[in-house]
């Protein structure tokens, strides 16, 4: 199968040799790789350089999308700009991101599951962070079949049916509720276990705590669904302040009559999803 692959890339000197080496060691190369250099300041761009001088495999596009490190938007406008440079030649296509290690095997068994399970459209390892002790932890959702948004591969035909991916905060969870809206399937597989050099969130602009929230209310998740979903958050991450910083946002998206990301009839579907999935696992 053919795969290409797209890395935003921001301030990734320290981790994006290690990311590059593990895709160069992969036992299926993939097809291309678009590296977007997004208003990096330190040596990035130097790395990059390096690689794409070494290897066709690796293309540069540079692009300014913001100064901020805001989840969401600026991490999905540096990959719709990398994936503007690509052909429609590809079975799957790849966001990645810049500070992990993939087993050497990651894309092979990968593309086996899409070769396996035609009507499969999203699919990845687990994430692994390095806790005091330097021992590598799985640090993953409660929900195991949740594929995170810094190794999300899709087939074509998923991609294309749900169009893309959102540029808002939660992004990384509304692709995967629309790609049950349109009959395909989330698949994880625990044997491929990426290491992530650098912990979730820690890079992000403080405004970013609240944003959670209006992602909830944009994908029209309703606000006893986004009472739950916050509460366990909050005992997830040990933090009480994380569940009132997601109620206010929901809150402040309300009264600032903020656009939803889906349409009625997707959001209708998402809440019956959720709810469902709420009762089985209170009679678990």
């Amino acid at each position: 199968m053919d795969y290409y692959i797209v890395i935003p890339i921001h301030n990734e000197e320290a981790f994006l040799k290690s990311t590059l080496d593990s895709i160069l060691l992969q036992t299926i190369p993939p097809k291309k790789v678009i590296l977007v250099n997004d208003n990096s300041t330190d040596g990035t761009e130097n790395i990059i350089n390096q690689y794409c001088t070494a290897s066709s495999l690796f293309q540069k596009l540079n692009t300014i999308s913001s100064t901020k490190h805001m989840p969401g938007s600026k991490v999905i406008n540096a990959f719709n700009k990398g994936l503007e440079v690509l052909d429609q030649h590809y079975d799957v296509i790849v966001k990645l991101d810049a500070d992990v290690i993939l087993p050497t095997n990651y894309f092979e068994v990968i593309c086996s599951q899409y070769q396996k399970n035609k009507n499969l459209g999203i699919c990845g390892g687990f994430i692994y962070e390095q806790n005091n002790a330097g021992e590598w932890i799985l640090n993953h959702p409660m929900d195991k079949d949740h594929v995170r948004g810094a190794i999300k591969a899709y087939s074509k035909a998923c991609f294309k049916a749900i169009g893309g991916l959102k540029n808002a905060m939660g992004w990384d969870t509304v692709d995967e509720l629309l790609a049950r809206f349109h009959g395909f399937k989330i698949q994880t597989d625990a044997t491929l276990k990426v290491k992530h050099l650098r912990p979730t969130g820690k890079s992000y602009n403080p405004k970013a705590k609240r944003l959670q929230g209006k992602a909830m209310y944009t994908m029209r998740y309703g606000f006893v669904i986004t009472c739950i979903a916050s509460l366990k958050m909050a005992m997830k991450n040990k933090s009480i302040k994380s569940f009132w910083n997601n109620i206010f946002g929901y809150i402040q998206a309300y009264n600032n009559k903020t656009p939803y990301i889906i349409t009625e009839e997707e959001g209708k579907f998402i809440k019956n999803l959720r709810w469902t999935n709420i009762k089985r696992k209170m009679k678990a």
